[in-house]
């Protein structure tokens, strides 16, 4: 079973930058999909990002895009997510995901059992 873990969240002040990184293990990575959510307290998750395994195919929600790249590197296990812009309503806690599903089927976030642990993106004005 893949196992997800998160990184580079933080604070950070408004129109700044912050890159997430989202490592794999045990597993192969390069068969999954990878999408990035979001979710605050009290609402739904909410899809960001996703990209397919070989990384030829990437999906952006409306309110990210042209903000956020999201990019993968197969050889080290890992998705990122750049984000640039940053805007107090990006500030959510952000979950990787893996599935073996499309984009535009993972852009649903429905049955999808691989989850990371979320970090924490605090963005202040």
């Amino acid at each position: 079973q893949v196992q997800l873990v998160e990184s580079g969240g933080g604070l950070v002040q408004a129109e700044g930058s912050l890159r997430l990184s989202c490592a794999a293990s045990g597993g192969t990575f390069s068969v999954y999909t990878m999408g990035w959510f979001r979710q605050a307290p009290g609402k739904e998750r909410e899809f960001v990002a996703a990209i397919s395994g070989s990384g030829s195919s990437t999906l952006y929600a409306d309110s990210v895009k042209g903000r956020f790249t999201i990019s993968r590197e197969n050889e080290k296990n890992t998705v990122y997510l750049q984000m640039v812009s940053l805007n107090r309503e990006d500030t959510d806690v952000y979950y990787c995901a893996a599935d073996g599903r499309a984009p535009r089927v993972v852009m649903s976030g429905r049955r999808i059992n691989i989850w990371g642990k979320g970090t924490l993106v605090t963005v202040s004005s």
